[in-house]
């Protein structure tokens, strides 16, 4: 597998009119925002960039946008703010979806979210055993041990509850390192036996949202820019897109060739690199 090429911000200006550009990872980590990047995006909105931030956050966008504005993100940055919570509850709240003859809803998040059940308009209830449907949003694995999530779980997994997971990450930043995320959770559940669809990055739904709300450009001038080669790389790739892996993130302090492993093992090649989202890189 060939390394990729390592690209300036400059030419990225040059050769891309629309940026698709994760959160956690590339704008800020769990303890604030990444020097630099604030001016980046004013860099490719004054250069009449289109910039939509895609984030597998189980929280809606204007939750996300309304929480990074208080680190300096403004809206006069970026175009939209589109989240894997959004698509998640565009897919739901359907005439004919899953969730429209259930009422309890048990969540897996972190900080207490239950903003998707909220605006489904579902119950939420403090344990499986209750739960006629299963969310995992989130995840506290910082804190929370996978055998207890895991038992959390096991009650809806017998009764083959269905289950969505809003935030595919399989993991999370979390006190300068990094944790299991709800994607991690969620695969606990198939383990125990249950059946989980995932909303969000790498699947198509979420960039098949995020191009329509650009109207629909062509793909050749789109680039997406994130910290996972599992979710941001594989995802960009299996919808057509290129692909700018950045240094930051989840891949902080790893080596070249432990880059490369991972992406071997997600048979995912970013299109280029760069040290990190900002002006000067």
């Amino acid at each position: 597998m060939n390394h990729p090429q390592r690209i300036h911000f400059d030419t990225l200006l040059d050769r891309y009119d629309v940026f698709l550009i994760d959160q956690f990872g590339v704008l800020r980590d769990d303890a604030g925002p990444y020097e630099g990047a604030s001016r980046a995006l004013v860099r490719l909105k004054a250069a009449g960039k289109t910039v939509v931030i895609l984030s597998n956050s189980g929280r809606s966008g204007a939750f996300n946008a309304n929480r990074i504005r208080t680190l300096g993100f403004t809206p006069e940055m970026y175009d939209h703010f589109l989240t894997s919570g959004d698509v998640a509850y565009s897919l739901l709240s359907r005439p004919g979806s899953p969730v429209q003859d259930r009422r309890n809803c048990f969540t897996i998040s972190s900080g207490g979210d239950t903003e998707l059940a909220d605006r489904l308009h579902l119950t939420s209830v403090p344990t499986a055993d209750d739960a006629d449907i299963v969310v995992i949003a989130g995840s506290e694995a910082e804190s929370v041990s996978l055998a207890t999530y895991r038992d959390m779980l096991r009650p809806a997994a017998e009764r083959g509850l269905a289950c969505f997971c809003t935030n595919p990450d399989f993991h999370k930043l979390a006190n300068g390192s990094t944790a299991p995320g709800a994607g991690t959770i969620a695969n606990l559940y198939e383990e125990l036996g249950g059946k989980v669809t995932r909303i969000g990055k790498p699947y198509p739904q979420i960039y098949d949202r995020a191009l329509a709300l650009c109207g629909n450009p062509d793909k050749r001038i789109v680039a997406c820019i994130g910290d996972s080669i599992d979710h941001d790389v594989a995802g960009a790739s299996g919808v057509g897109l290129d692909s700018v892996l950045v240094e930051t993130g989840i891949l902080s302090g790893k080596s070249d060739a432990e880059r490369t492993e991972l992406m071997q093992h997600a048979n995912a090649t970013p299109t280029y690199m760069i040290a990190r989202l900002h002006p000067d890189c």
